[in-house]
């Protein structure tokens, strides 16, 4: 049966993200390896305030969703689909084959800086659910906001500066919709960040990708990614254009997915597959206390599809 791999992007990076882990002698190395490059072991990234900082956030929480995998991958069925949210796209395509671990956490780390460089300041992301996408329109219309994320039918994420968002916010609220501000520091997915998206495929092109071994889709369209010219693209074009997640998780479906699982730090992925496919199976590994409960569930999930 079907399982379909999802790595999260940052937000829902917290102190405990690598107890499962940290022992197991499969992730030592990538531990090692994103100590480096984050300044600190990872636990202690983890566990301080600056984890949702760009420069941090982004390796970790590749590193995260990495360390996951390798003290899985052994025991777990081939995956039919991989996917990554945002900057856990990177992990998707080391999961997938594209890049090595090593080189994911030197692309993670250099794409924060970049977006940080290229971003506006007092800028972030809005979360807003309870809007149809006329409403949405009309609500980046009227505050020069952009639409960075599409989650669901109702449940999207908005990219600009601060004070538009706020107001926003205030308007969204007004009209019944529920808000939240992301702990993000810069608008992804908007074409402020174009500058940003331009340098990174300019540096992914000289980073030797490779095509995915494994069915990898793409979040700015759902379609797989079939091509190192296709790699390169897809990563560049994603930091200033719209993620399409409702997209990829309806394009896994459609590919034969029946059981998701979520690589962690956090469990919103695998709740969103629960909340637009009720009938599919999605769990994420912040779920269970120990690897033995995820391949408990995921051998009797793929049992049950």
């Amino acid at each position: 049966m079907s399982l379909v791999l999802l790595c999260p992007g940052q937000g829902g990076q917290h102190p405990a993200m690598f107890e499962r882990v940290h022992a197991h002698p499969a992730v030592q190395a990538l531990l090692s390896t994103a100590a480096g490059r984050i300044g600190m072991p990872v636990q202690q990234a983890a566990d301080d305030a600056q984890r949702f900082r760009n420069a941090i956030a982004q390796p970790l929480v590749c590193s995260g969703a990495l360390a996951h995998w390798l003290a899985l991958r052994d025991r777990l069925p081939v995956p039919s689909v991989v996917a990554g949210y945002s900057a856990g796209e990177l992990a998707a395509h080391a999961i997938a084959g594209s890049f090595d671990a090593e080189a994911c956490l030197s692309l993670a780390l250099e794409r924060a800086r970049m977006m940080d460089a290229a971003s506006p300041p007092d800028a972030g992301l809005l979360a807003v659910i309870g809007l149809n996408a006329a409403a949405v329109a009309g609500l980046c219309a009227a505050h020069g906001l952009h639409l960075a994320i599409v989650n669901g039918p109702d449940h999207v994420v908005l990219g600009g500066l601060r004070n538009a968002l706020d107001a926003a916010a205030q308007d969204a609220a007004a009209a019944g919709a529920r808000t939240a501000a992301l702990p993000v520091s810069v608008p992804a997915h908007t074409p402020l960040l174009q500058v940003a998206a331009d340098q990174f495929t300019a540096r992914l092109r000289e980073a030797g990708v490779q095509a995915p071994r494994q069915r990898l889709l793409a979040g700015i369209d759902g379609r797989v990614v079939d091509s190192a010219e296709r790699v390169v693209a897809t990563l560049g074009a994603q930091i200033a254009r719209t993620v399409q997640w409702q997209t990829v998780l309806e394009q896994a479906a459609e590919r034969g997915g029946r059981v998701f699982l979520e690589l962690g730090p956090g469990a919103a992925l695998s709740r969103r597959v629960r909340e637009l496919h009720p009938q599919l199976q999605a769990r994420s590994v912040e779920d269970f206390r120990t690897l033995e409960g995820v391949l408990e569930w995921v051998e009797a999930a793929c049992a049950r599809a």
